[in-house]
């Protein structure tokens, strides 16, 4: 089955990527939003649609490529080319992945320090690749295998992610097949993939496992803090102001609404309403013609003395009992 979207061809796996992403979410009590938009980002850049063709750069134009990164200074293939990928096996791939990692890290770090992490392991991850290519040229003259390699994908960002989920695991987990500890799945996974899966890239790979363990210790373990949080979160209070002003502005408070009175608003505004008058003994307010609330049924000349000690000396009824009428009367 092929179906047309955007300006590709997808045969089934979008789709069905997408209808295990939606049902992840909608049976997550959490929304991670960051992860969402990441899986997003990555999707749509494969589809370019074509209100995006005229802004998206060719493929041919972002791939990571350490020869041409270095001798042209392109910053863009350093940071885009995660972002790009060769075929939709490749994207579906990445992005259940990136699901499944970006839930369970998003929900526990916040979303505000996840984008943070993502930042710094994306930079993490293509730069330890570019030094370890560039490397292996001056050292061992290894040219043509690593320093001219062509690649795209969020791989690299995805091993990192890896390993900062499992670093404080003590359990076991299956990669393809094999039990290993989870500390060490990023390590058992590269292997394996670098066996059985022929034209990845292994220093792309290893790059992102290594980007892993440098941001674990820029952070000083599991408990501390990258450099780019404290600036993610500042940007994101600058972003967030002028929509907490605007709410600010216009913000108003609505009485609840139960018959012709209404609850909880507040007391100094009540002489400003005509004709509306507040029991003292449960804060209802009540239309001018009556005499008596609705809510309790106390006069509205009695709502000068104490209302608890006429409700008790009075009536008989107890603070209990008046607050059960409140909610049967709420409750119509």
């Amino acid at each position: 089955m092929e179906v047309r979207i955007g300006r590709r061809v997808s045969r089934g796996m979008l789709p069905l990527m997408a209808l295990h992403t939606f049902s992840e979410y909608y049976r997550s009590n959490r929304k991670p939003p960051v992860t969402a938009g990441l899986i997003a980002v990555n999707t749509l850049i494969y589809l370019r649609p074509s209100f995006l063709e005229s802004f998206l750069p060719s493929l041919d134009e972002v791939w990571f490529n350490p020869y041409l990164i270095l001798k042209r200074k392109d910053l863009k293939r350093f940071f885009l080319s995660a972002f790009y990928h060769i075929s939709e096996p490749h994207l579906v791939y990445n992005m259940l992945s990136l699901l499944w990692k970006g839930m369970q890290l998003e929900v526990a770090m916040g979303s505000t320090d996840f984008a943070a992490m993502v930042a710094v392991l994306l930079a993490l991850s293509q730069g330890i690749t570019l030094i370890l290519s560039r490397s292996l040229l001056l050292l061992f003259d290894y040219e043509r295998a690593y320093y001219h390699d062509y690649s795209v994908g969020f791989s690299g960002v995805l091993f990192a992610m890896k390993v900062v989920l499992n670093s404080q695991a003590s359990d076991y987990t299956y990669v393809h097949g094999v039990l290993v500890p989870s500390r060490y799945a990023a390590w058992a996974e590269l292997i394996l993939i670098q066996m059985f899966v022929p034209g990845v890239s292994f220093l792309g790979h290893l790059g992102g496992i290594l980007a892993g363990l440098v941001y674990l210790r820029l952070r000083g373990g599991s408990s501390g803090s990258d450099p780019l949080t404290p600036l993610m979160r500042g940007l994101t209070g600058v972003l967030n102001w002028p929509i907490k002003l605007l709410k600010s502005l216009f913000r108003f408070r609505r009485g609840r609404i139960s018959g012709r009175g209404t609850v909880g608003r507040d007391p100094t505004r009540r002489t400003a309403q005509s004709g509306v008058w507040r029991c003292r003994a449960c804060t209802y307010d009540n239309p001018g013609l009556l005499s008596l609330c609705e809510m309790c049924g106390t006069s509205r000349s009695e709502n000068g003395s104490n209302p608890h000690q006429w409700h008790r000396e009075s009536r008989g009824l107890s603070l209990d009992e008046l607050r059960r009428l409140r909610v049967e009367r709420y409750g119509r």
